[in-house]
């Protein structure tokens, strides 16, 4: 599990909006096709939390300090299931990761 911090990572305010909504909407949809496959009680346990969380991101116009302290939180919660034991689950999982990271670390160069 990552070191704890006392904030999390700030989005950079250069990225626009129609691309956070379009990272956000990847995310959650990553998130919620894993509730769809058969995988194992507490893995699904870690991973309906961050969906609850991706979900309420995808779905609400909230501030930049409040997307980049629930993203933080879904990488928190995915860092704690290393595999699903489900392949599509699995990959799934990995974009939603990587999704994350790439959330916290927005540059406007990378868009």
């Amino acid at each position: 599990m990552p070191p704890e911090s006392d904030s999390p990572p700030a989005l950079r305010d250069a990225i626009d909006e129609v691309a956070l909504e379009r990272r956000l909407a990847r995310l959650h949809h990553h998130l919620e096709a894993t509730g769809e496959l058969p995988i194992d009680r507490e893995t699904n346990r870690w991973l309906g939390e961050a969906e609850t969380i991706a979900a309420d991101l995808h779905a609400n116009d909230l501030d930049r300090a409040t997307v980049a302290e629930r993203v933080a939180k879904v990488q928190e919660l995915l860092a704690e299931v290393e595999e699903t034991g489900h392949e599509e689950a699995d990959r799934h999982l990995a974009a939603a990761k990587r999704e994350c990271v790439d959330l916290l670390a927005s540059d406007p160069s990378l868009e």
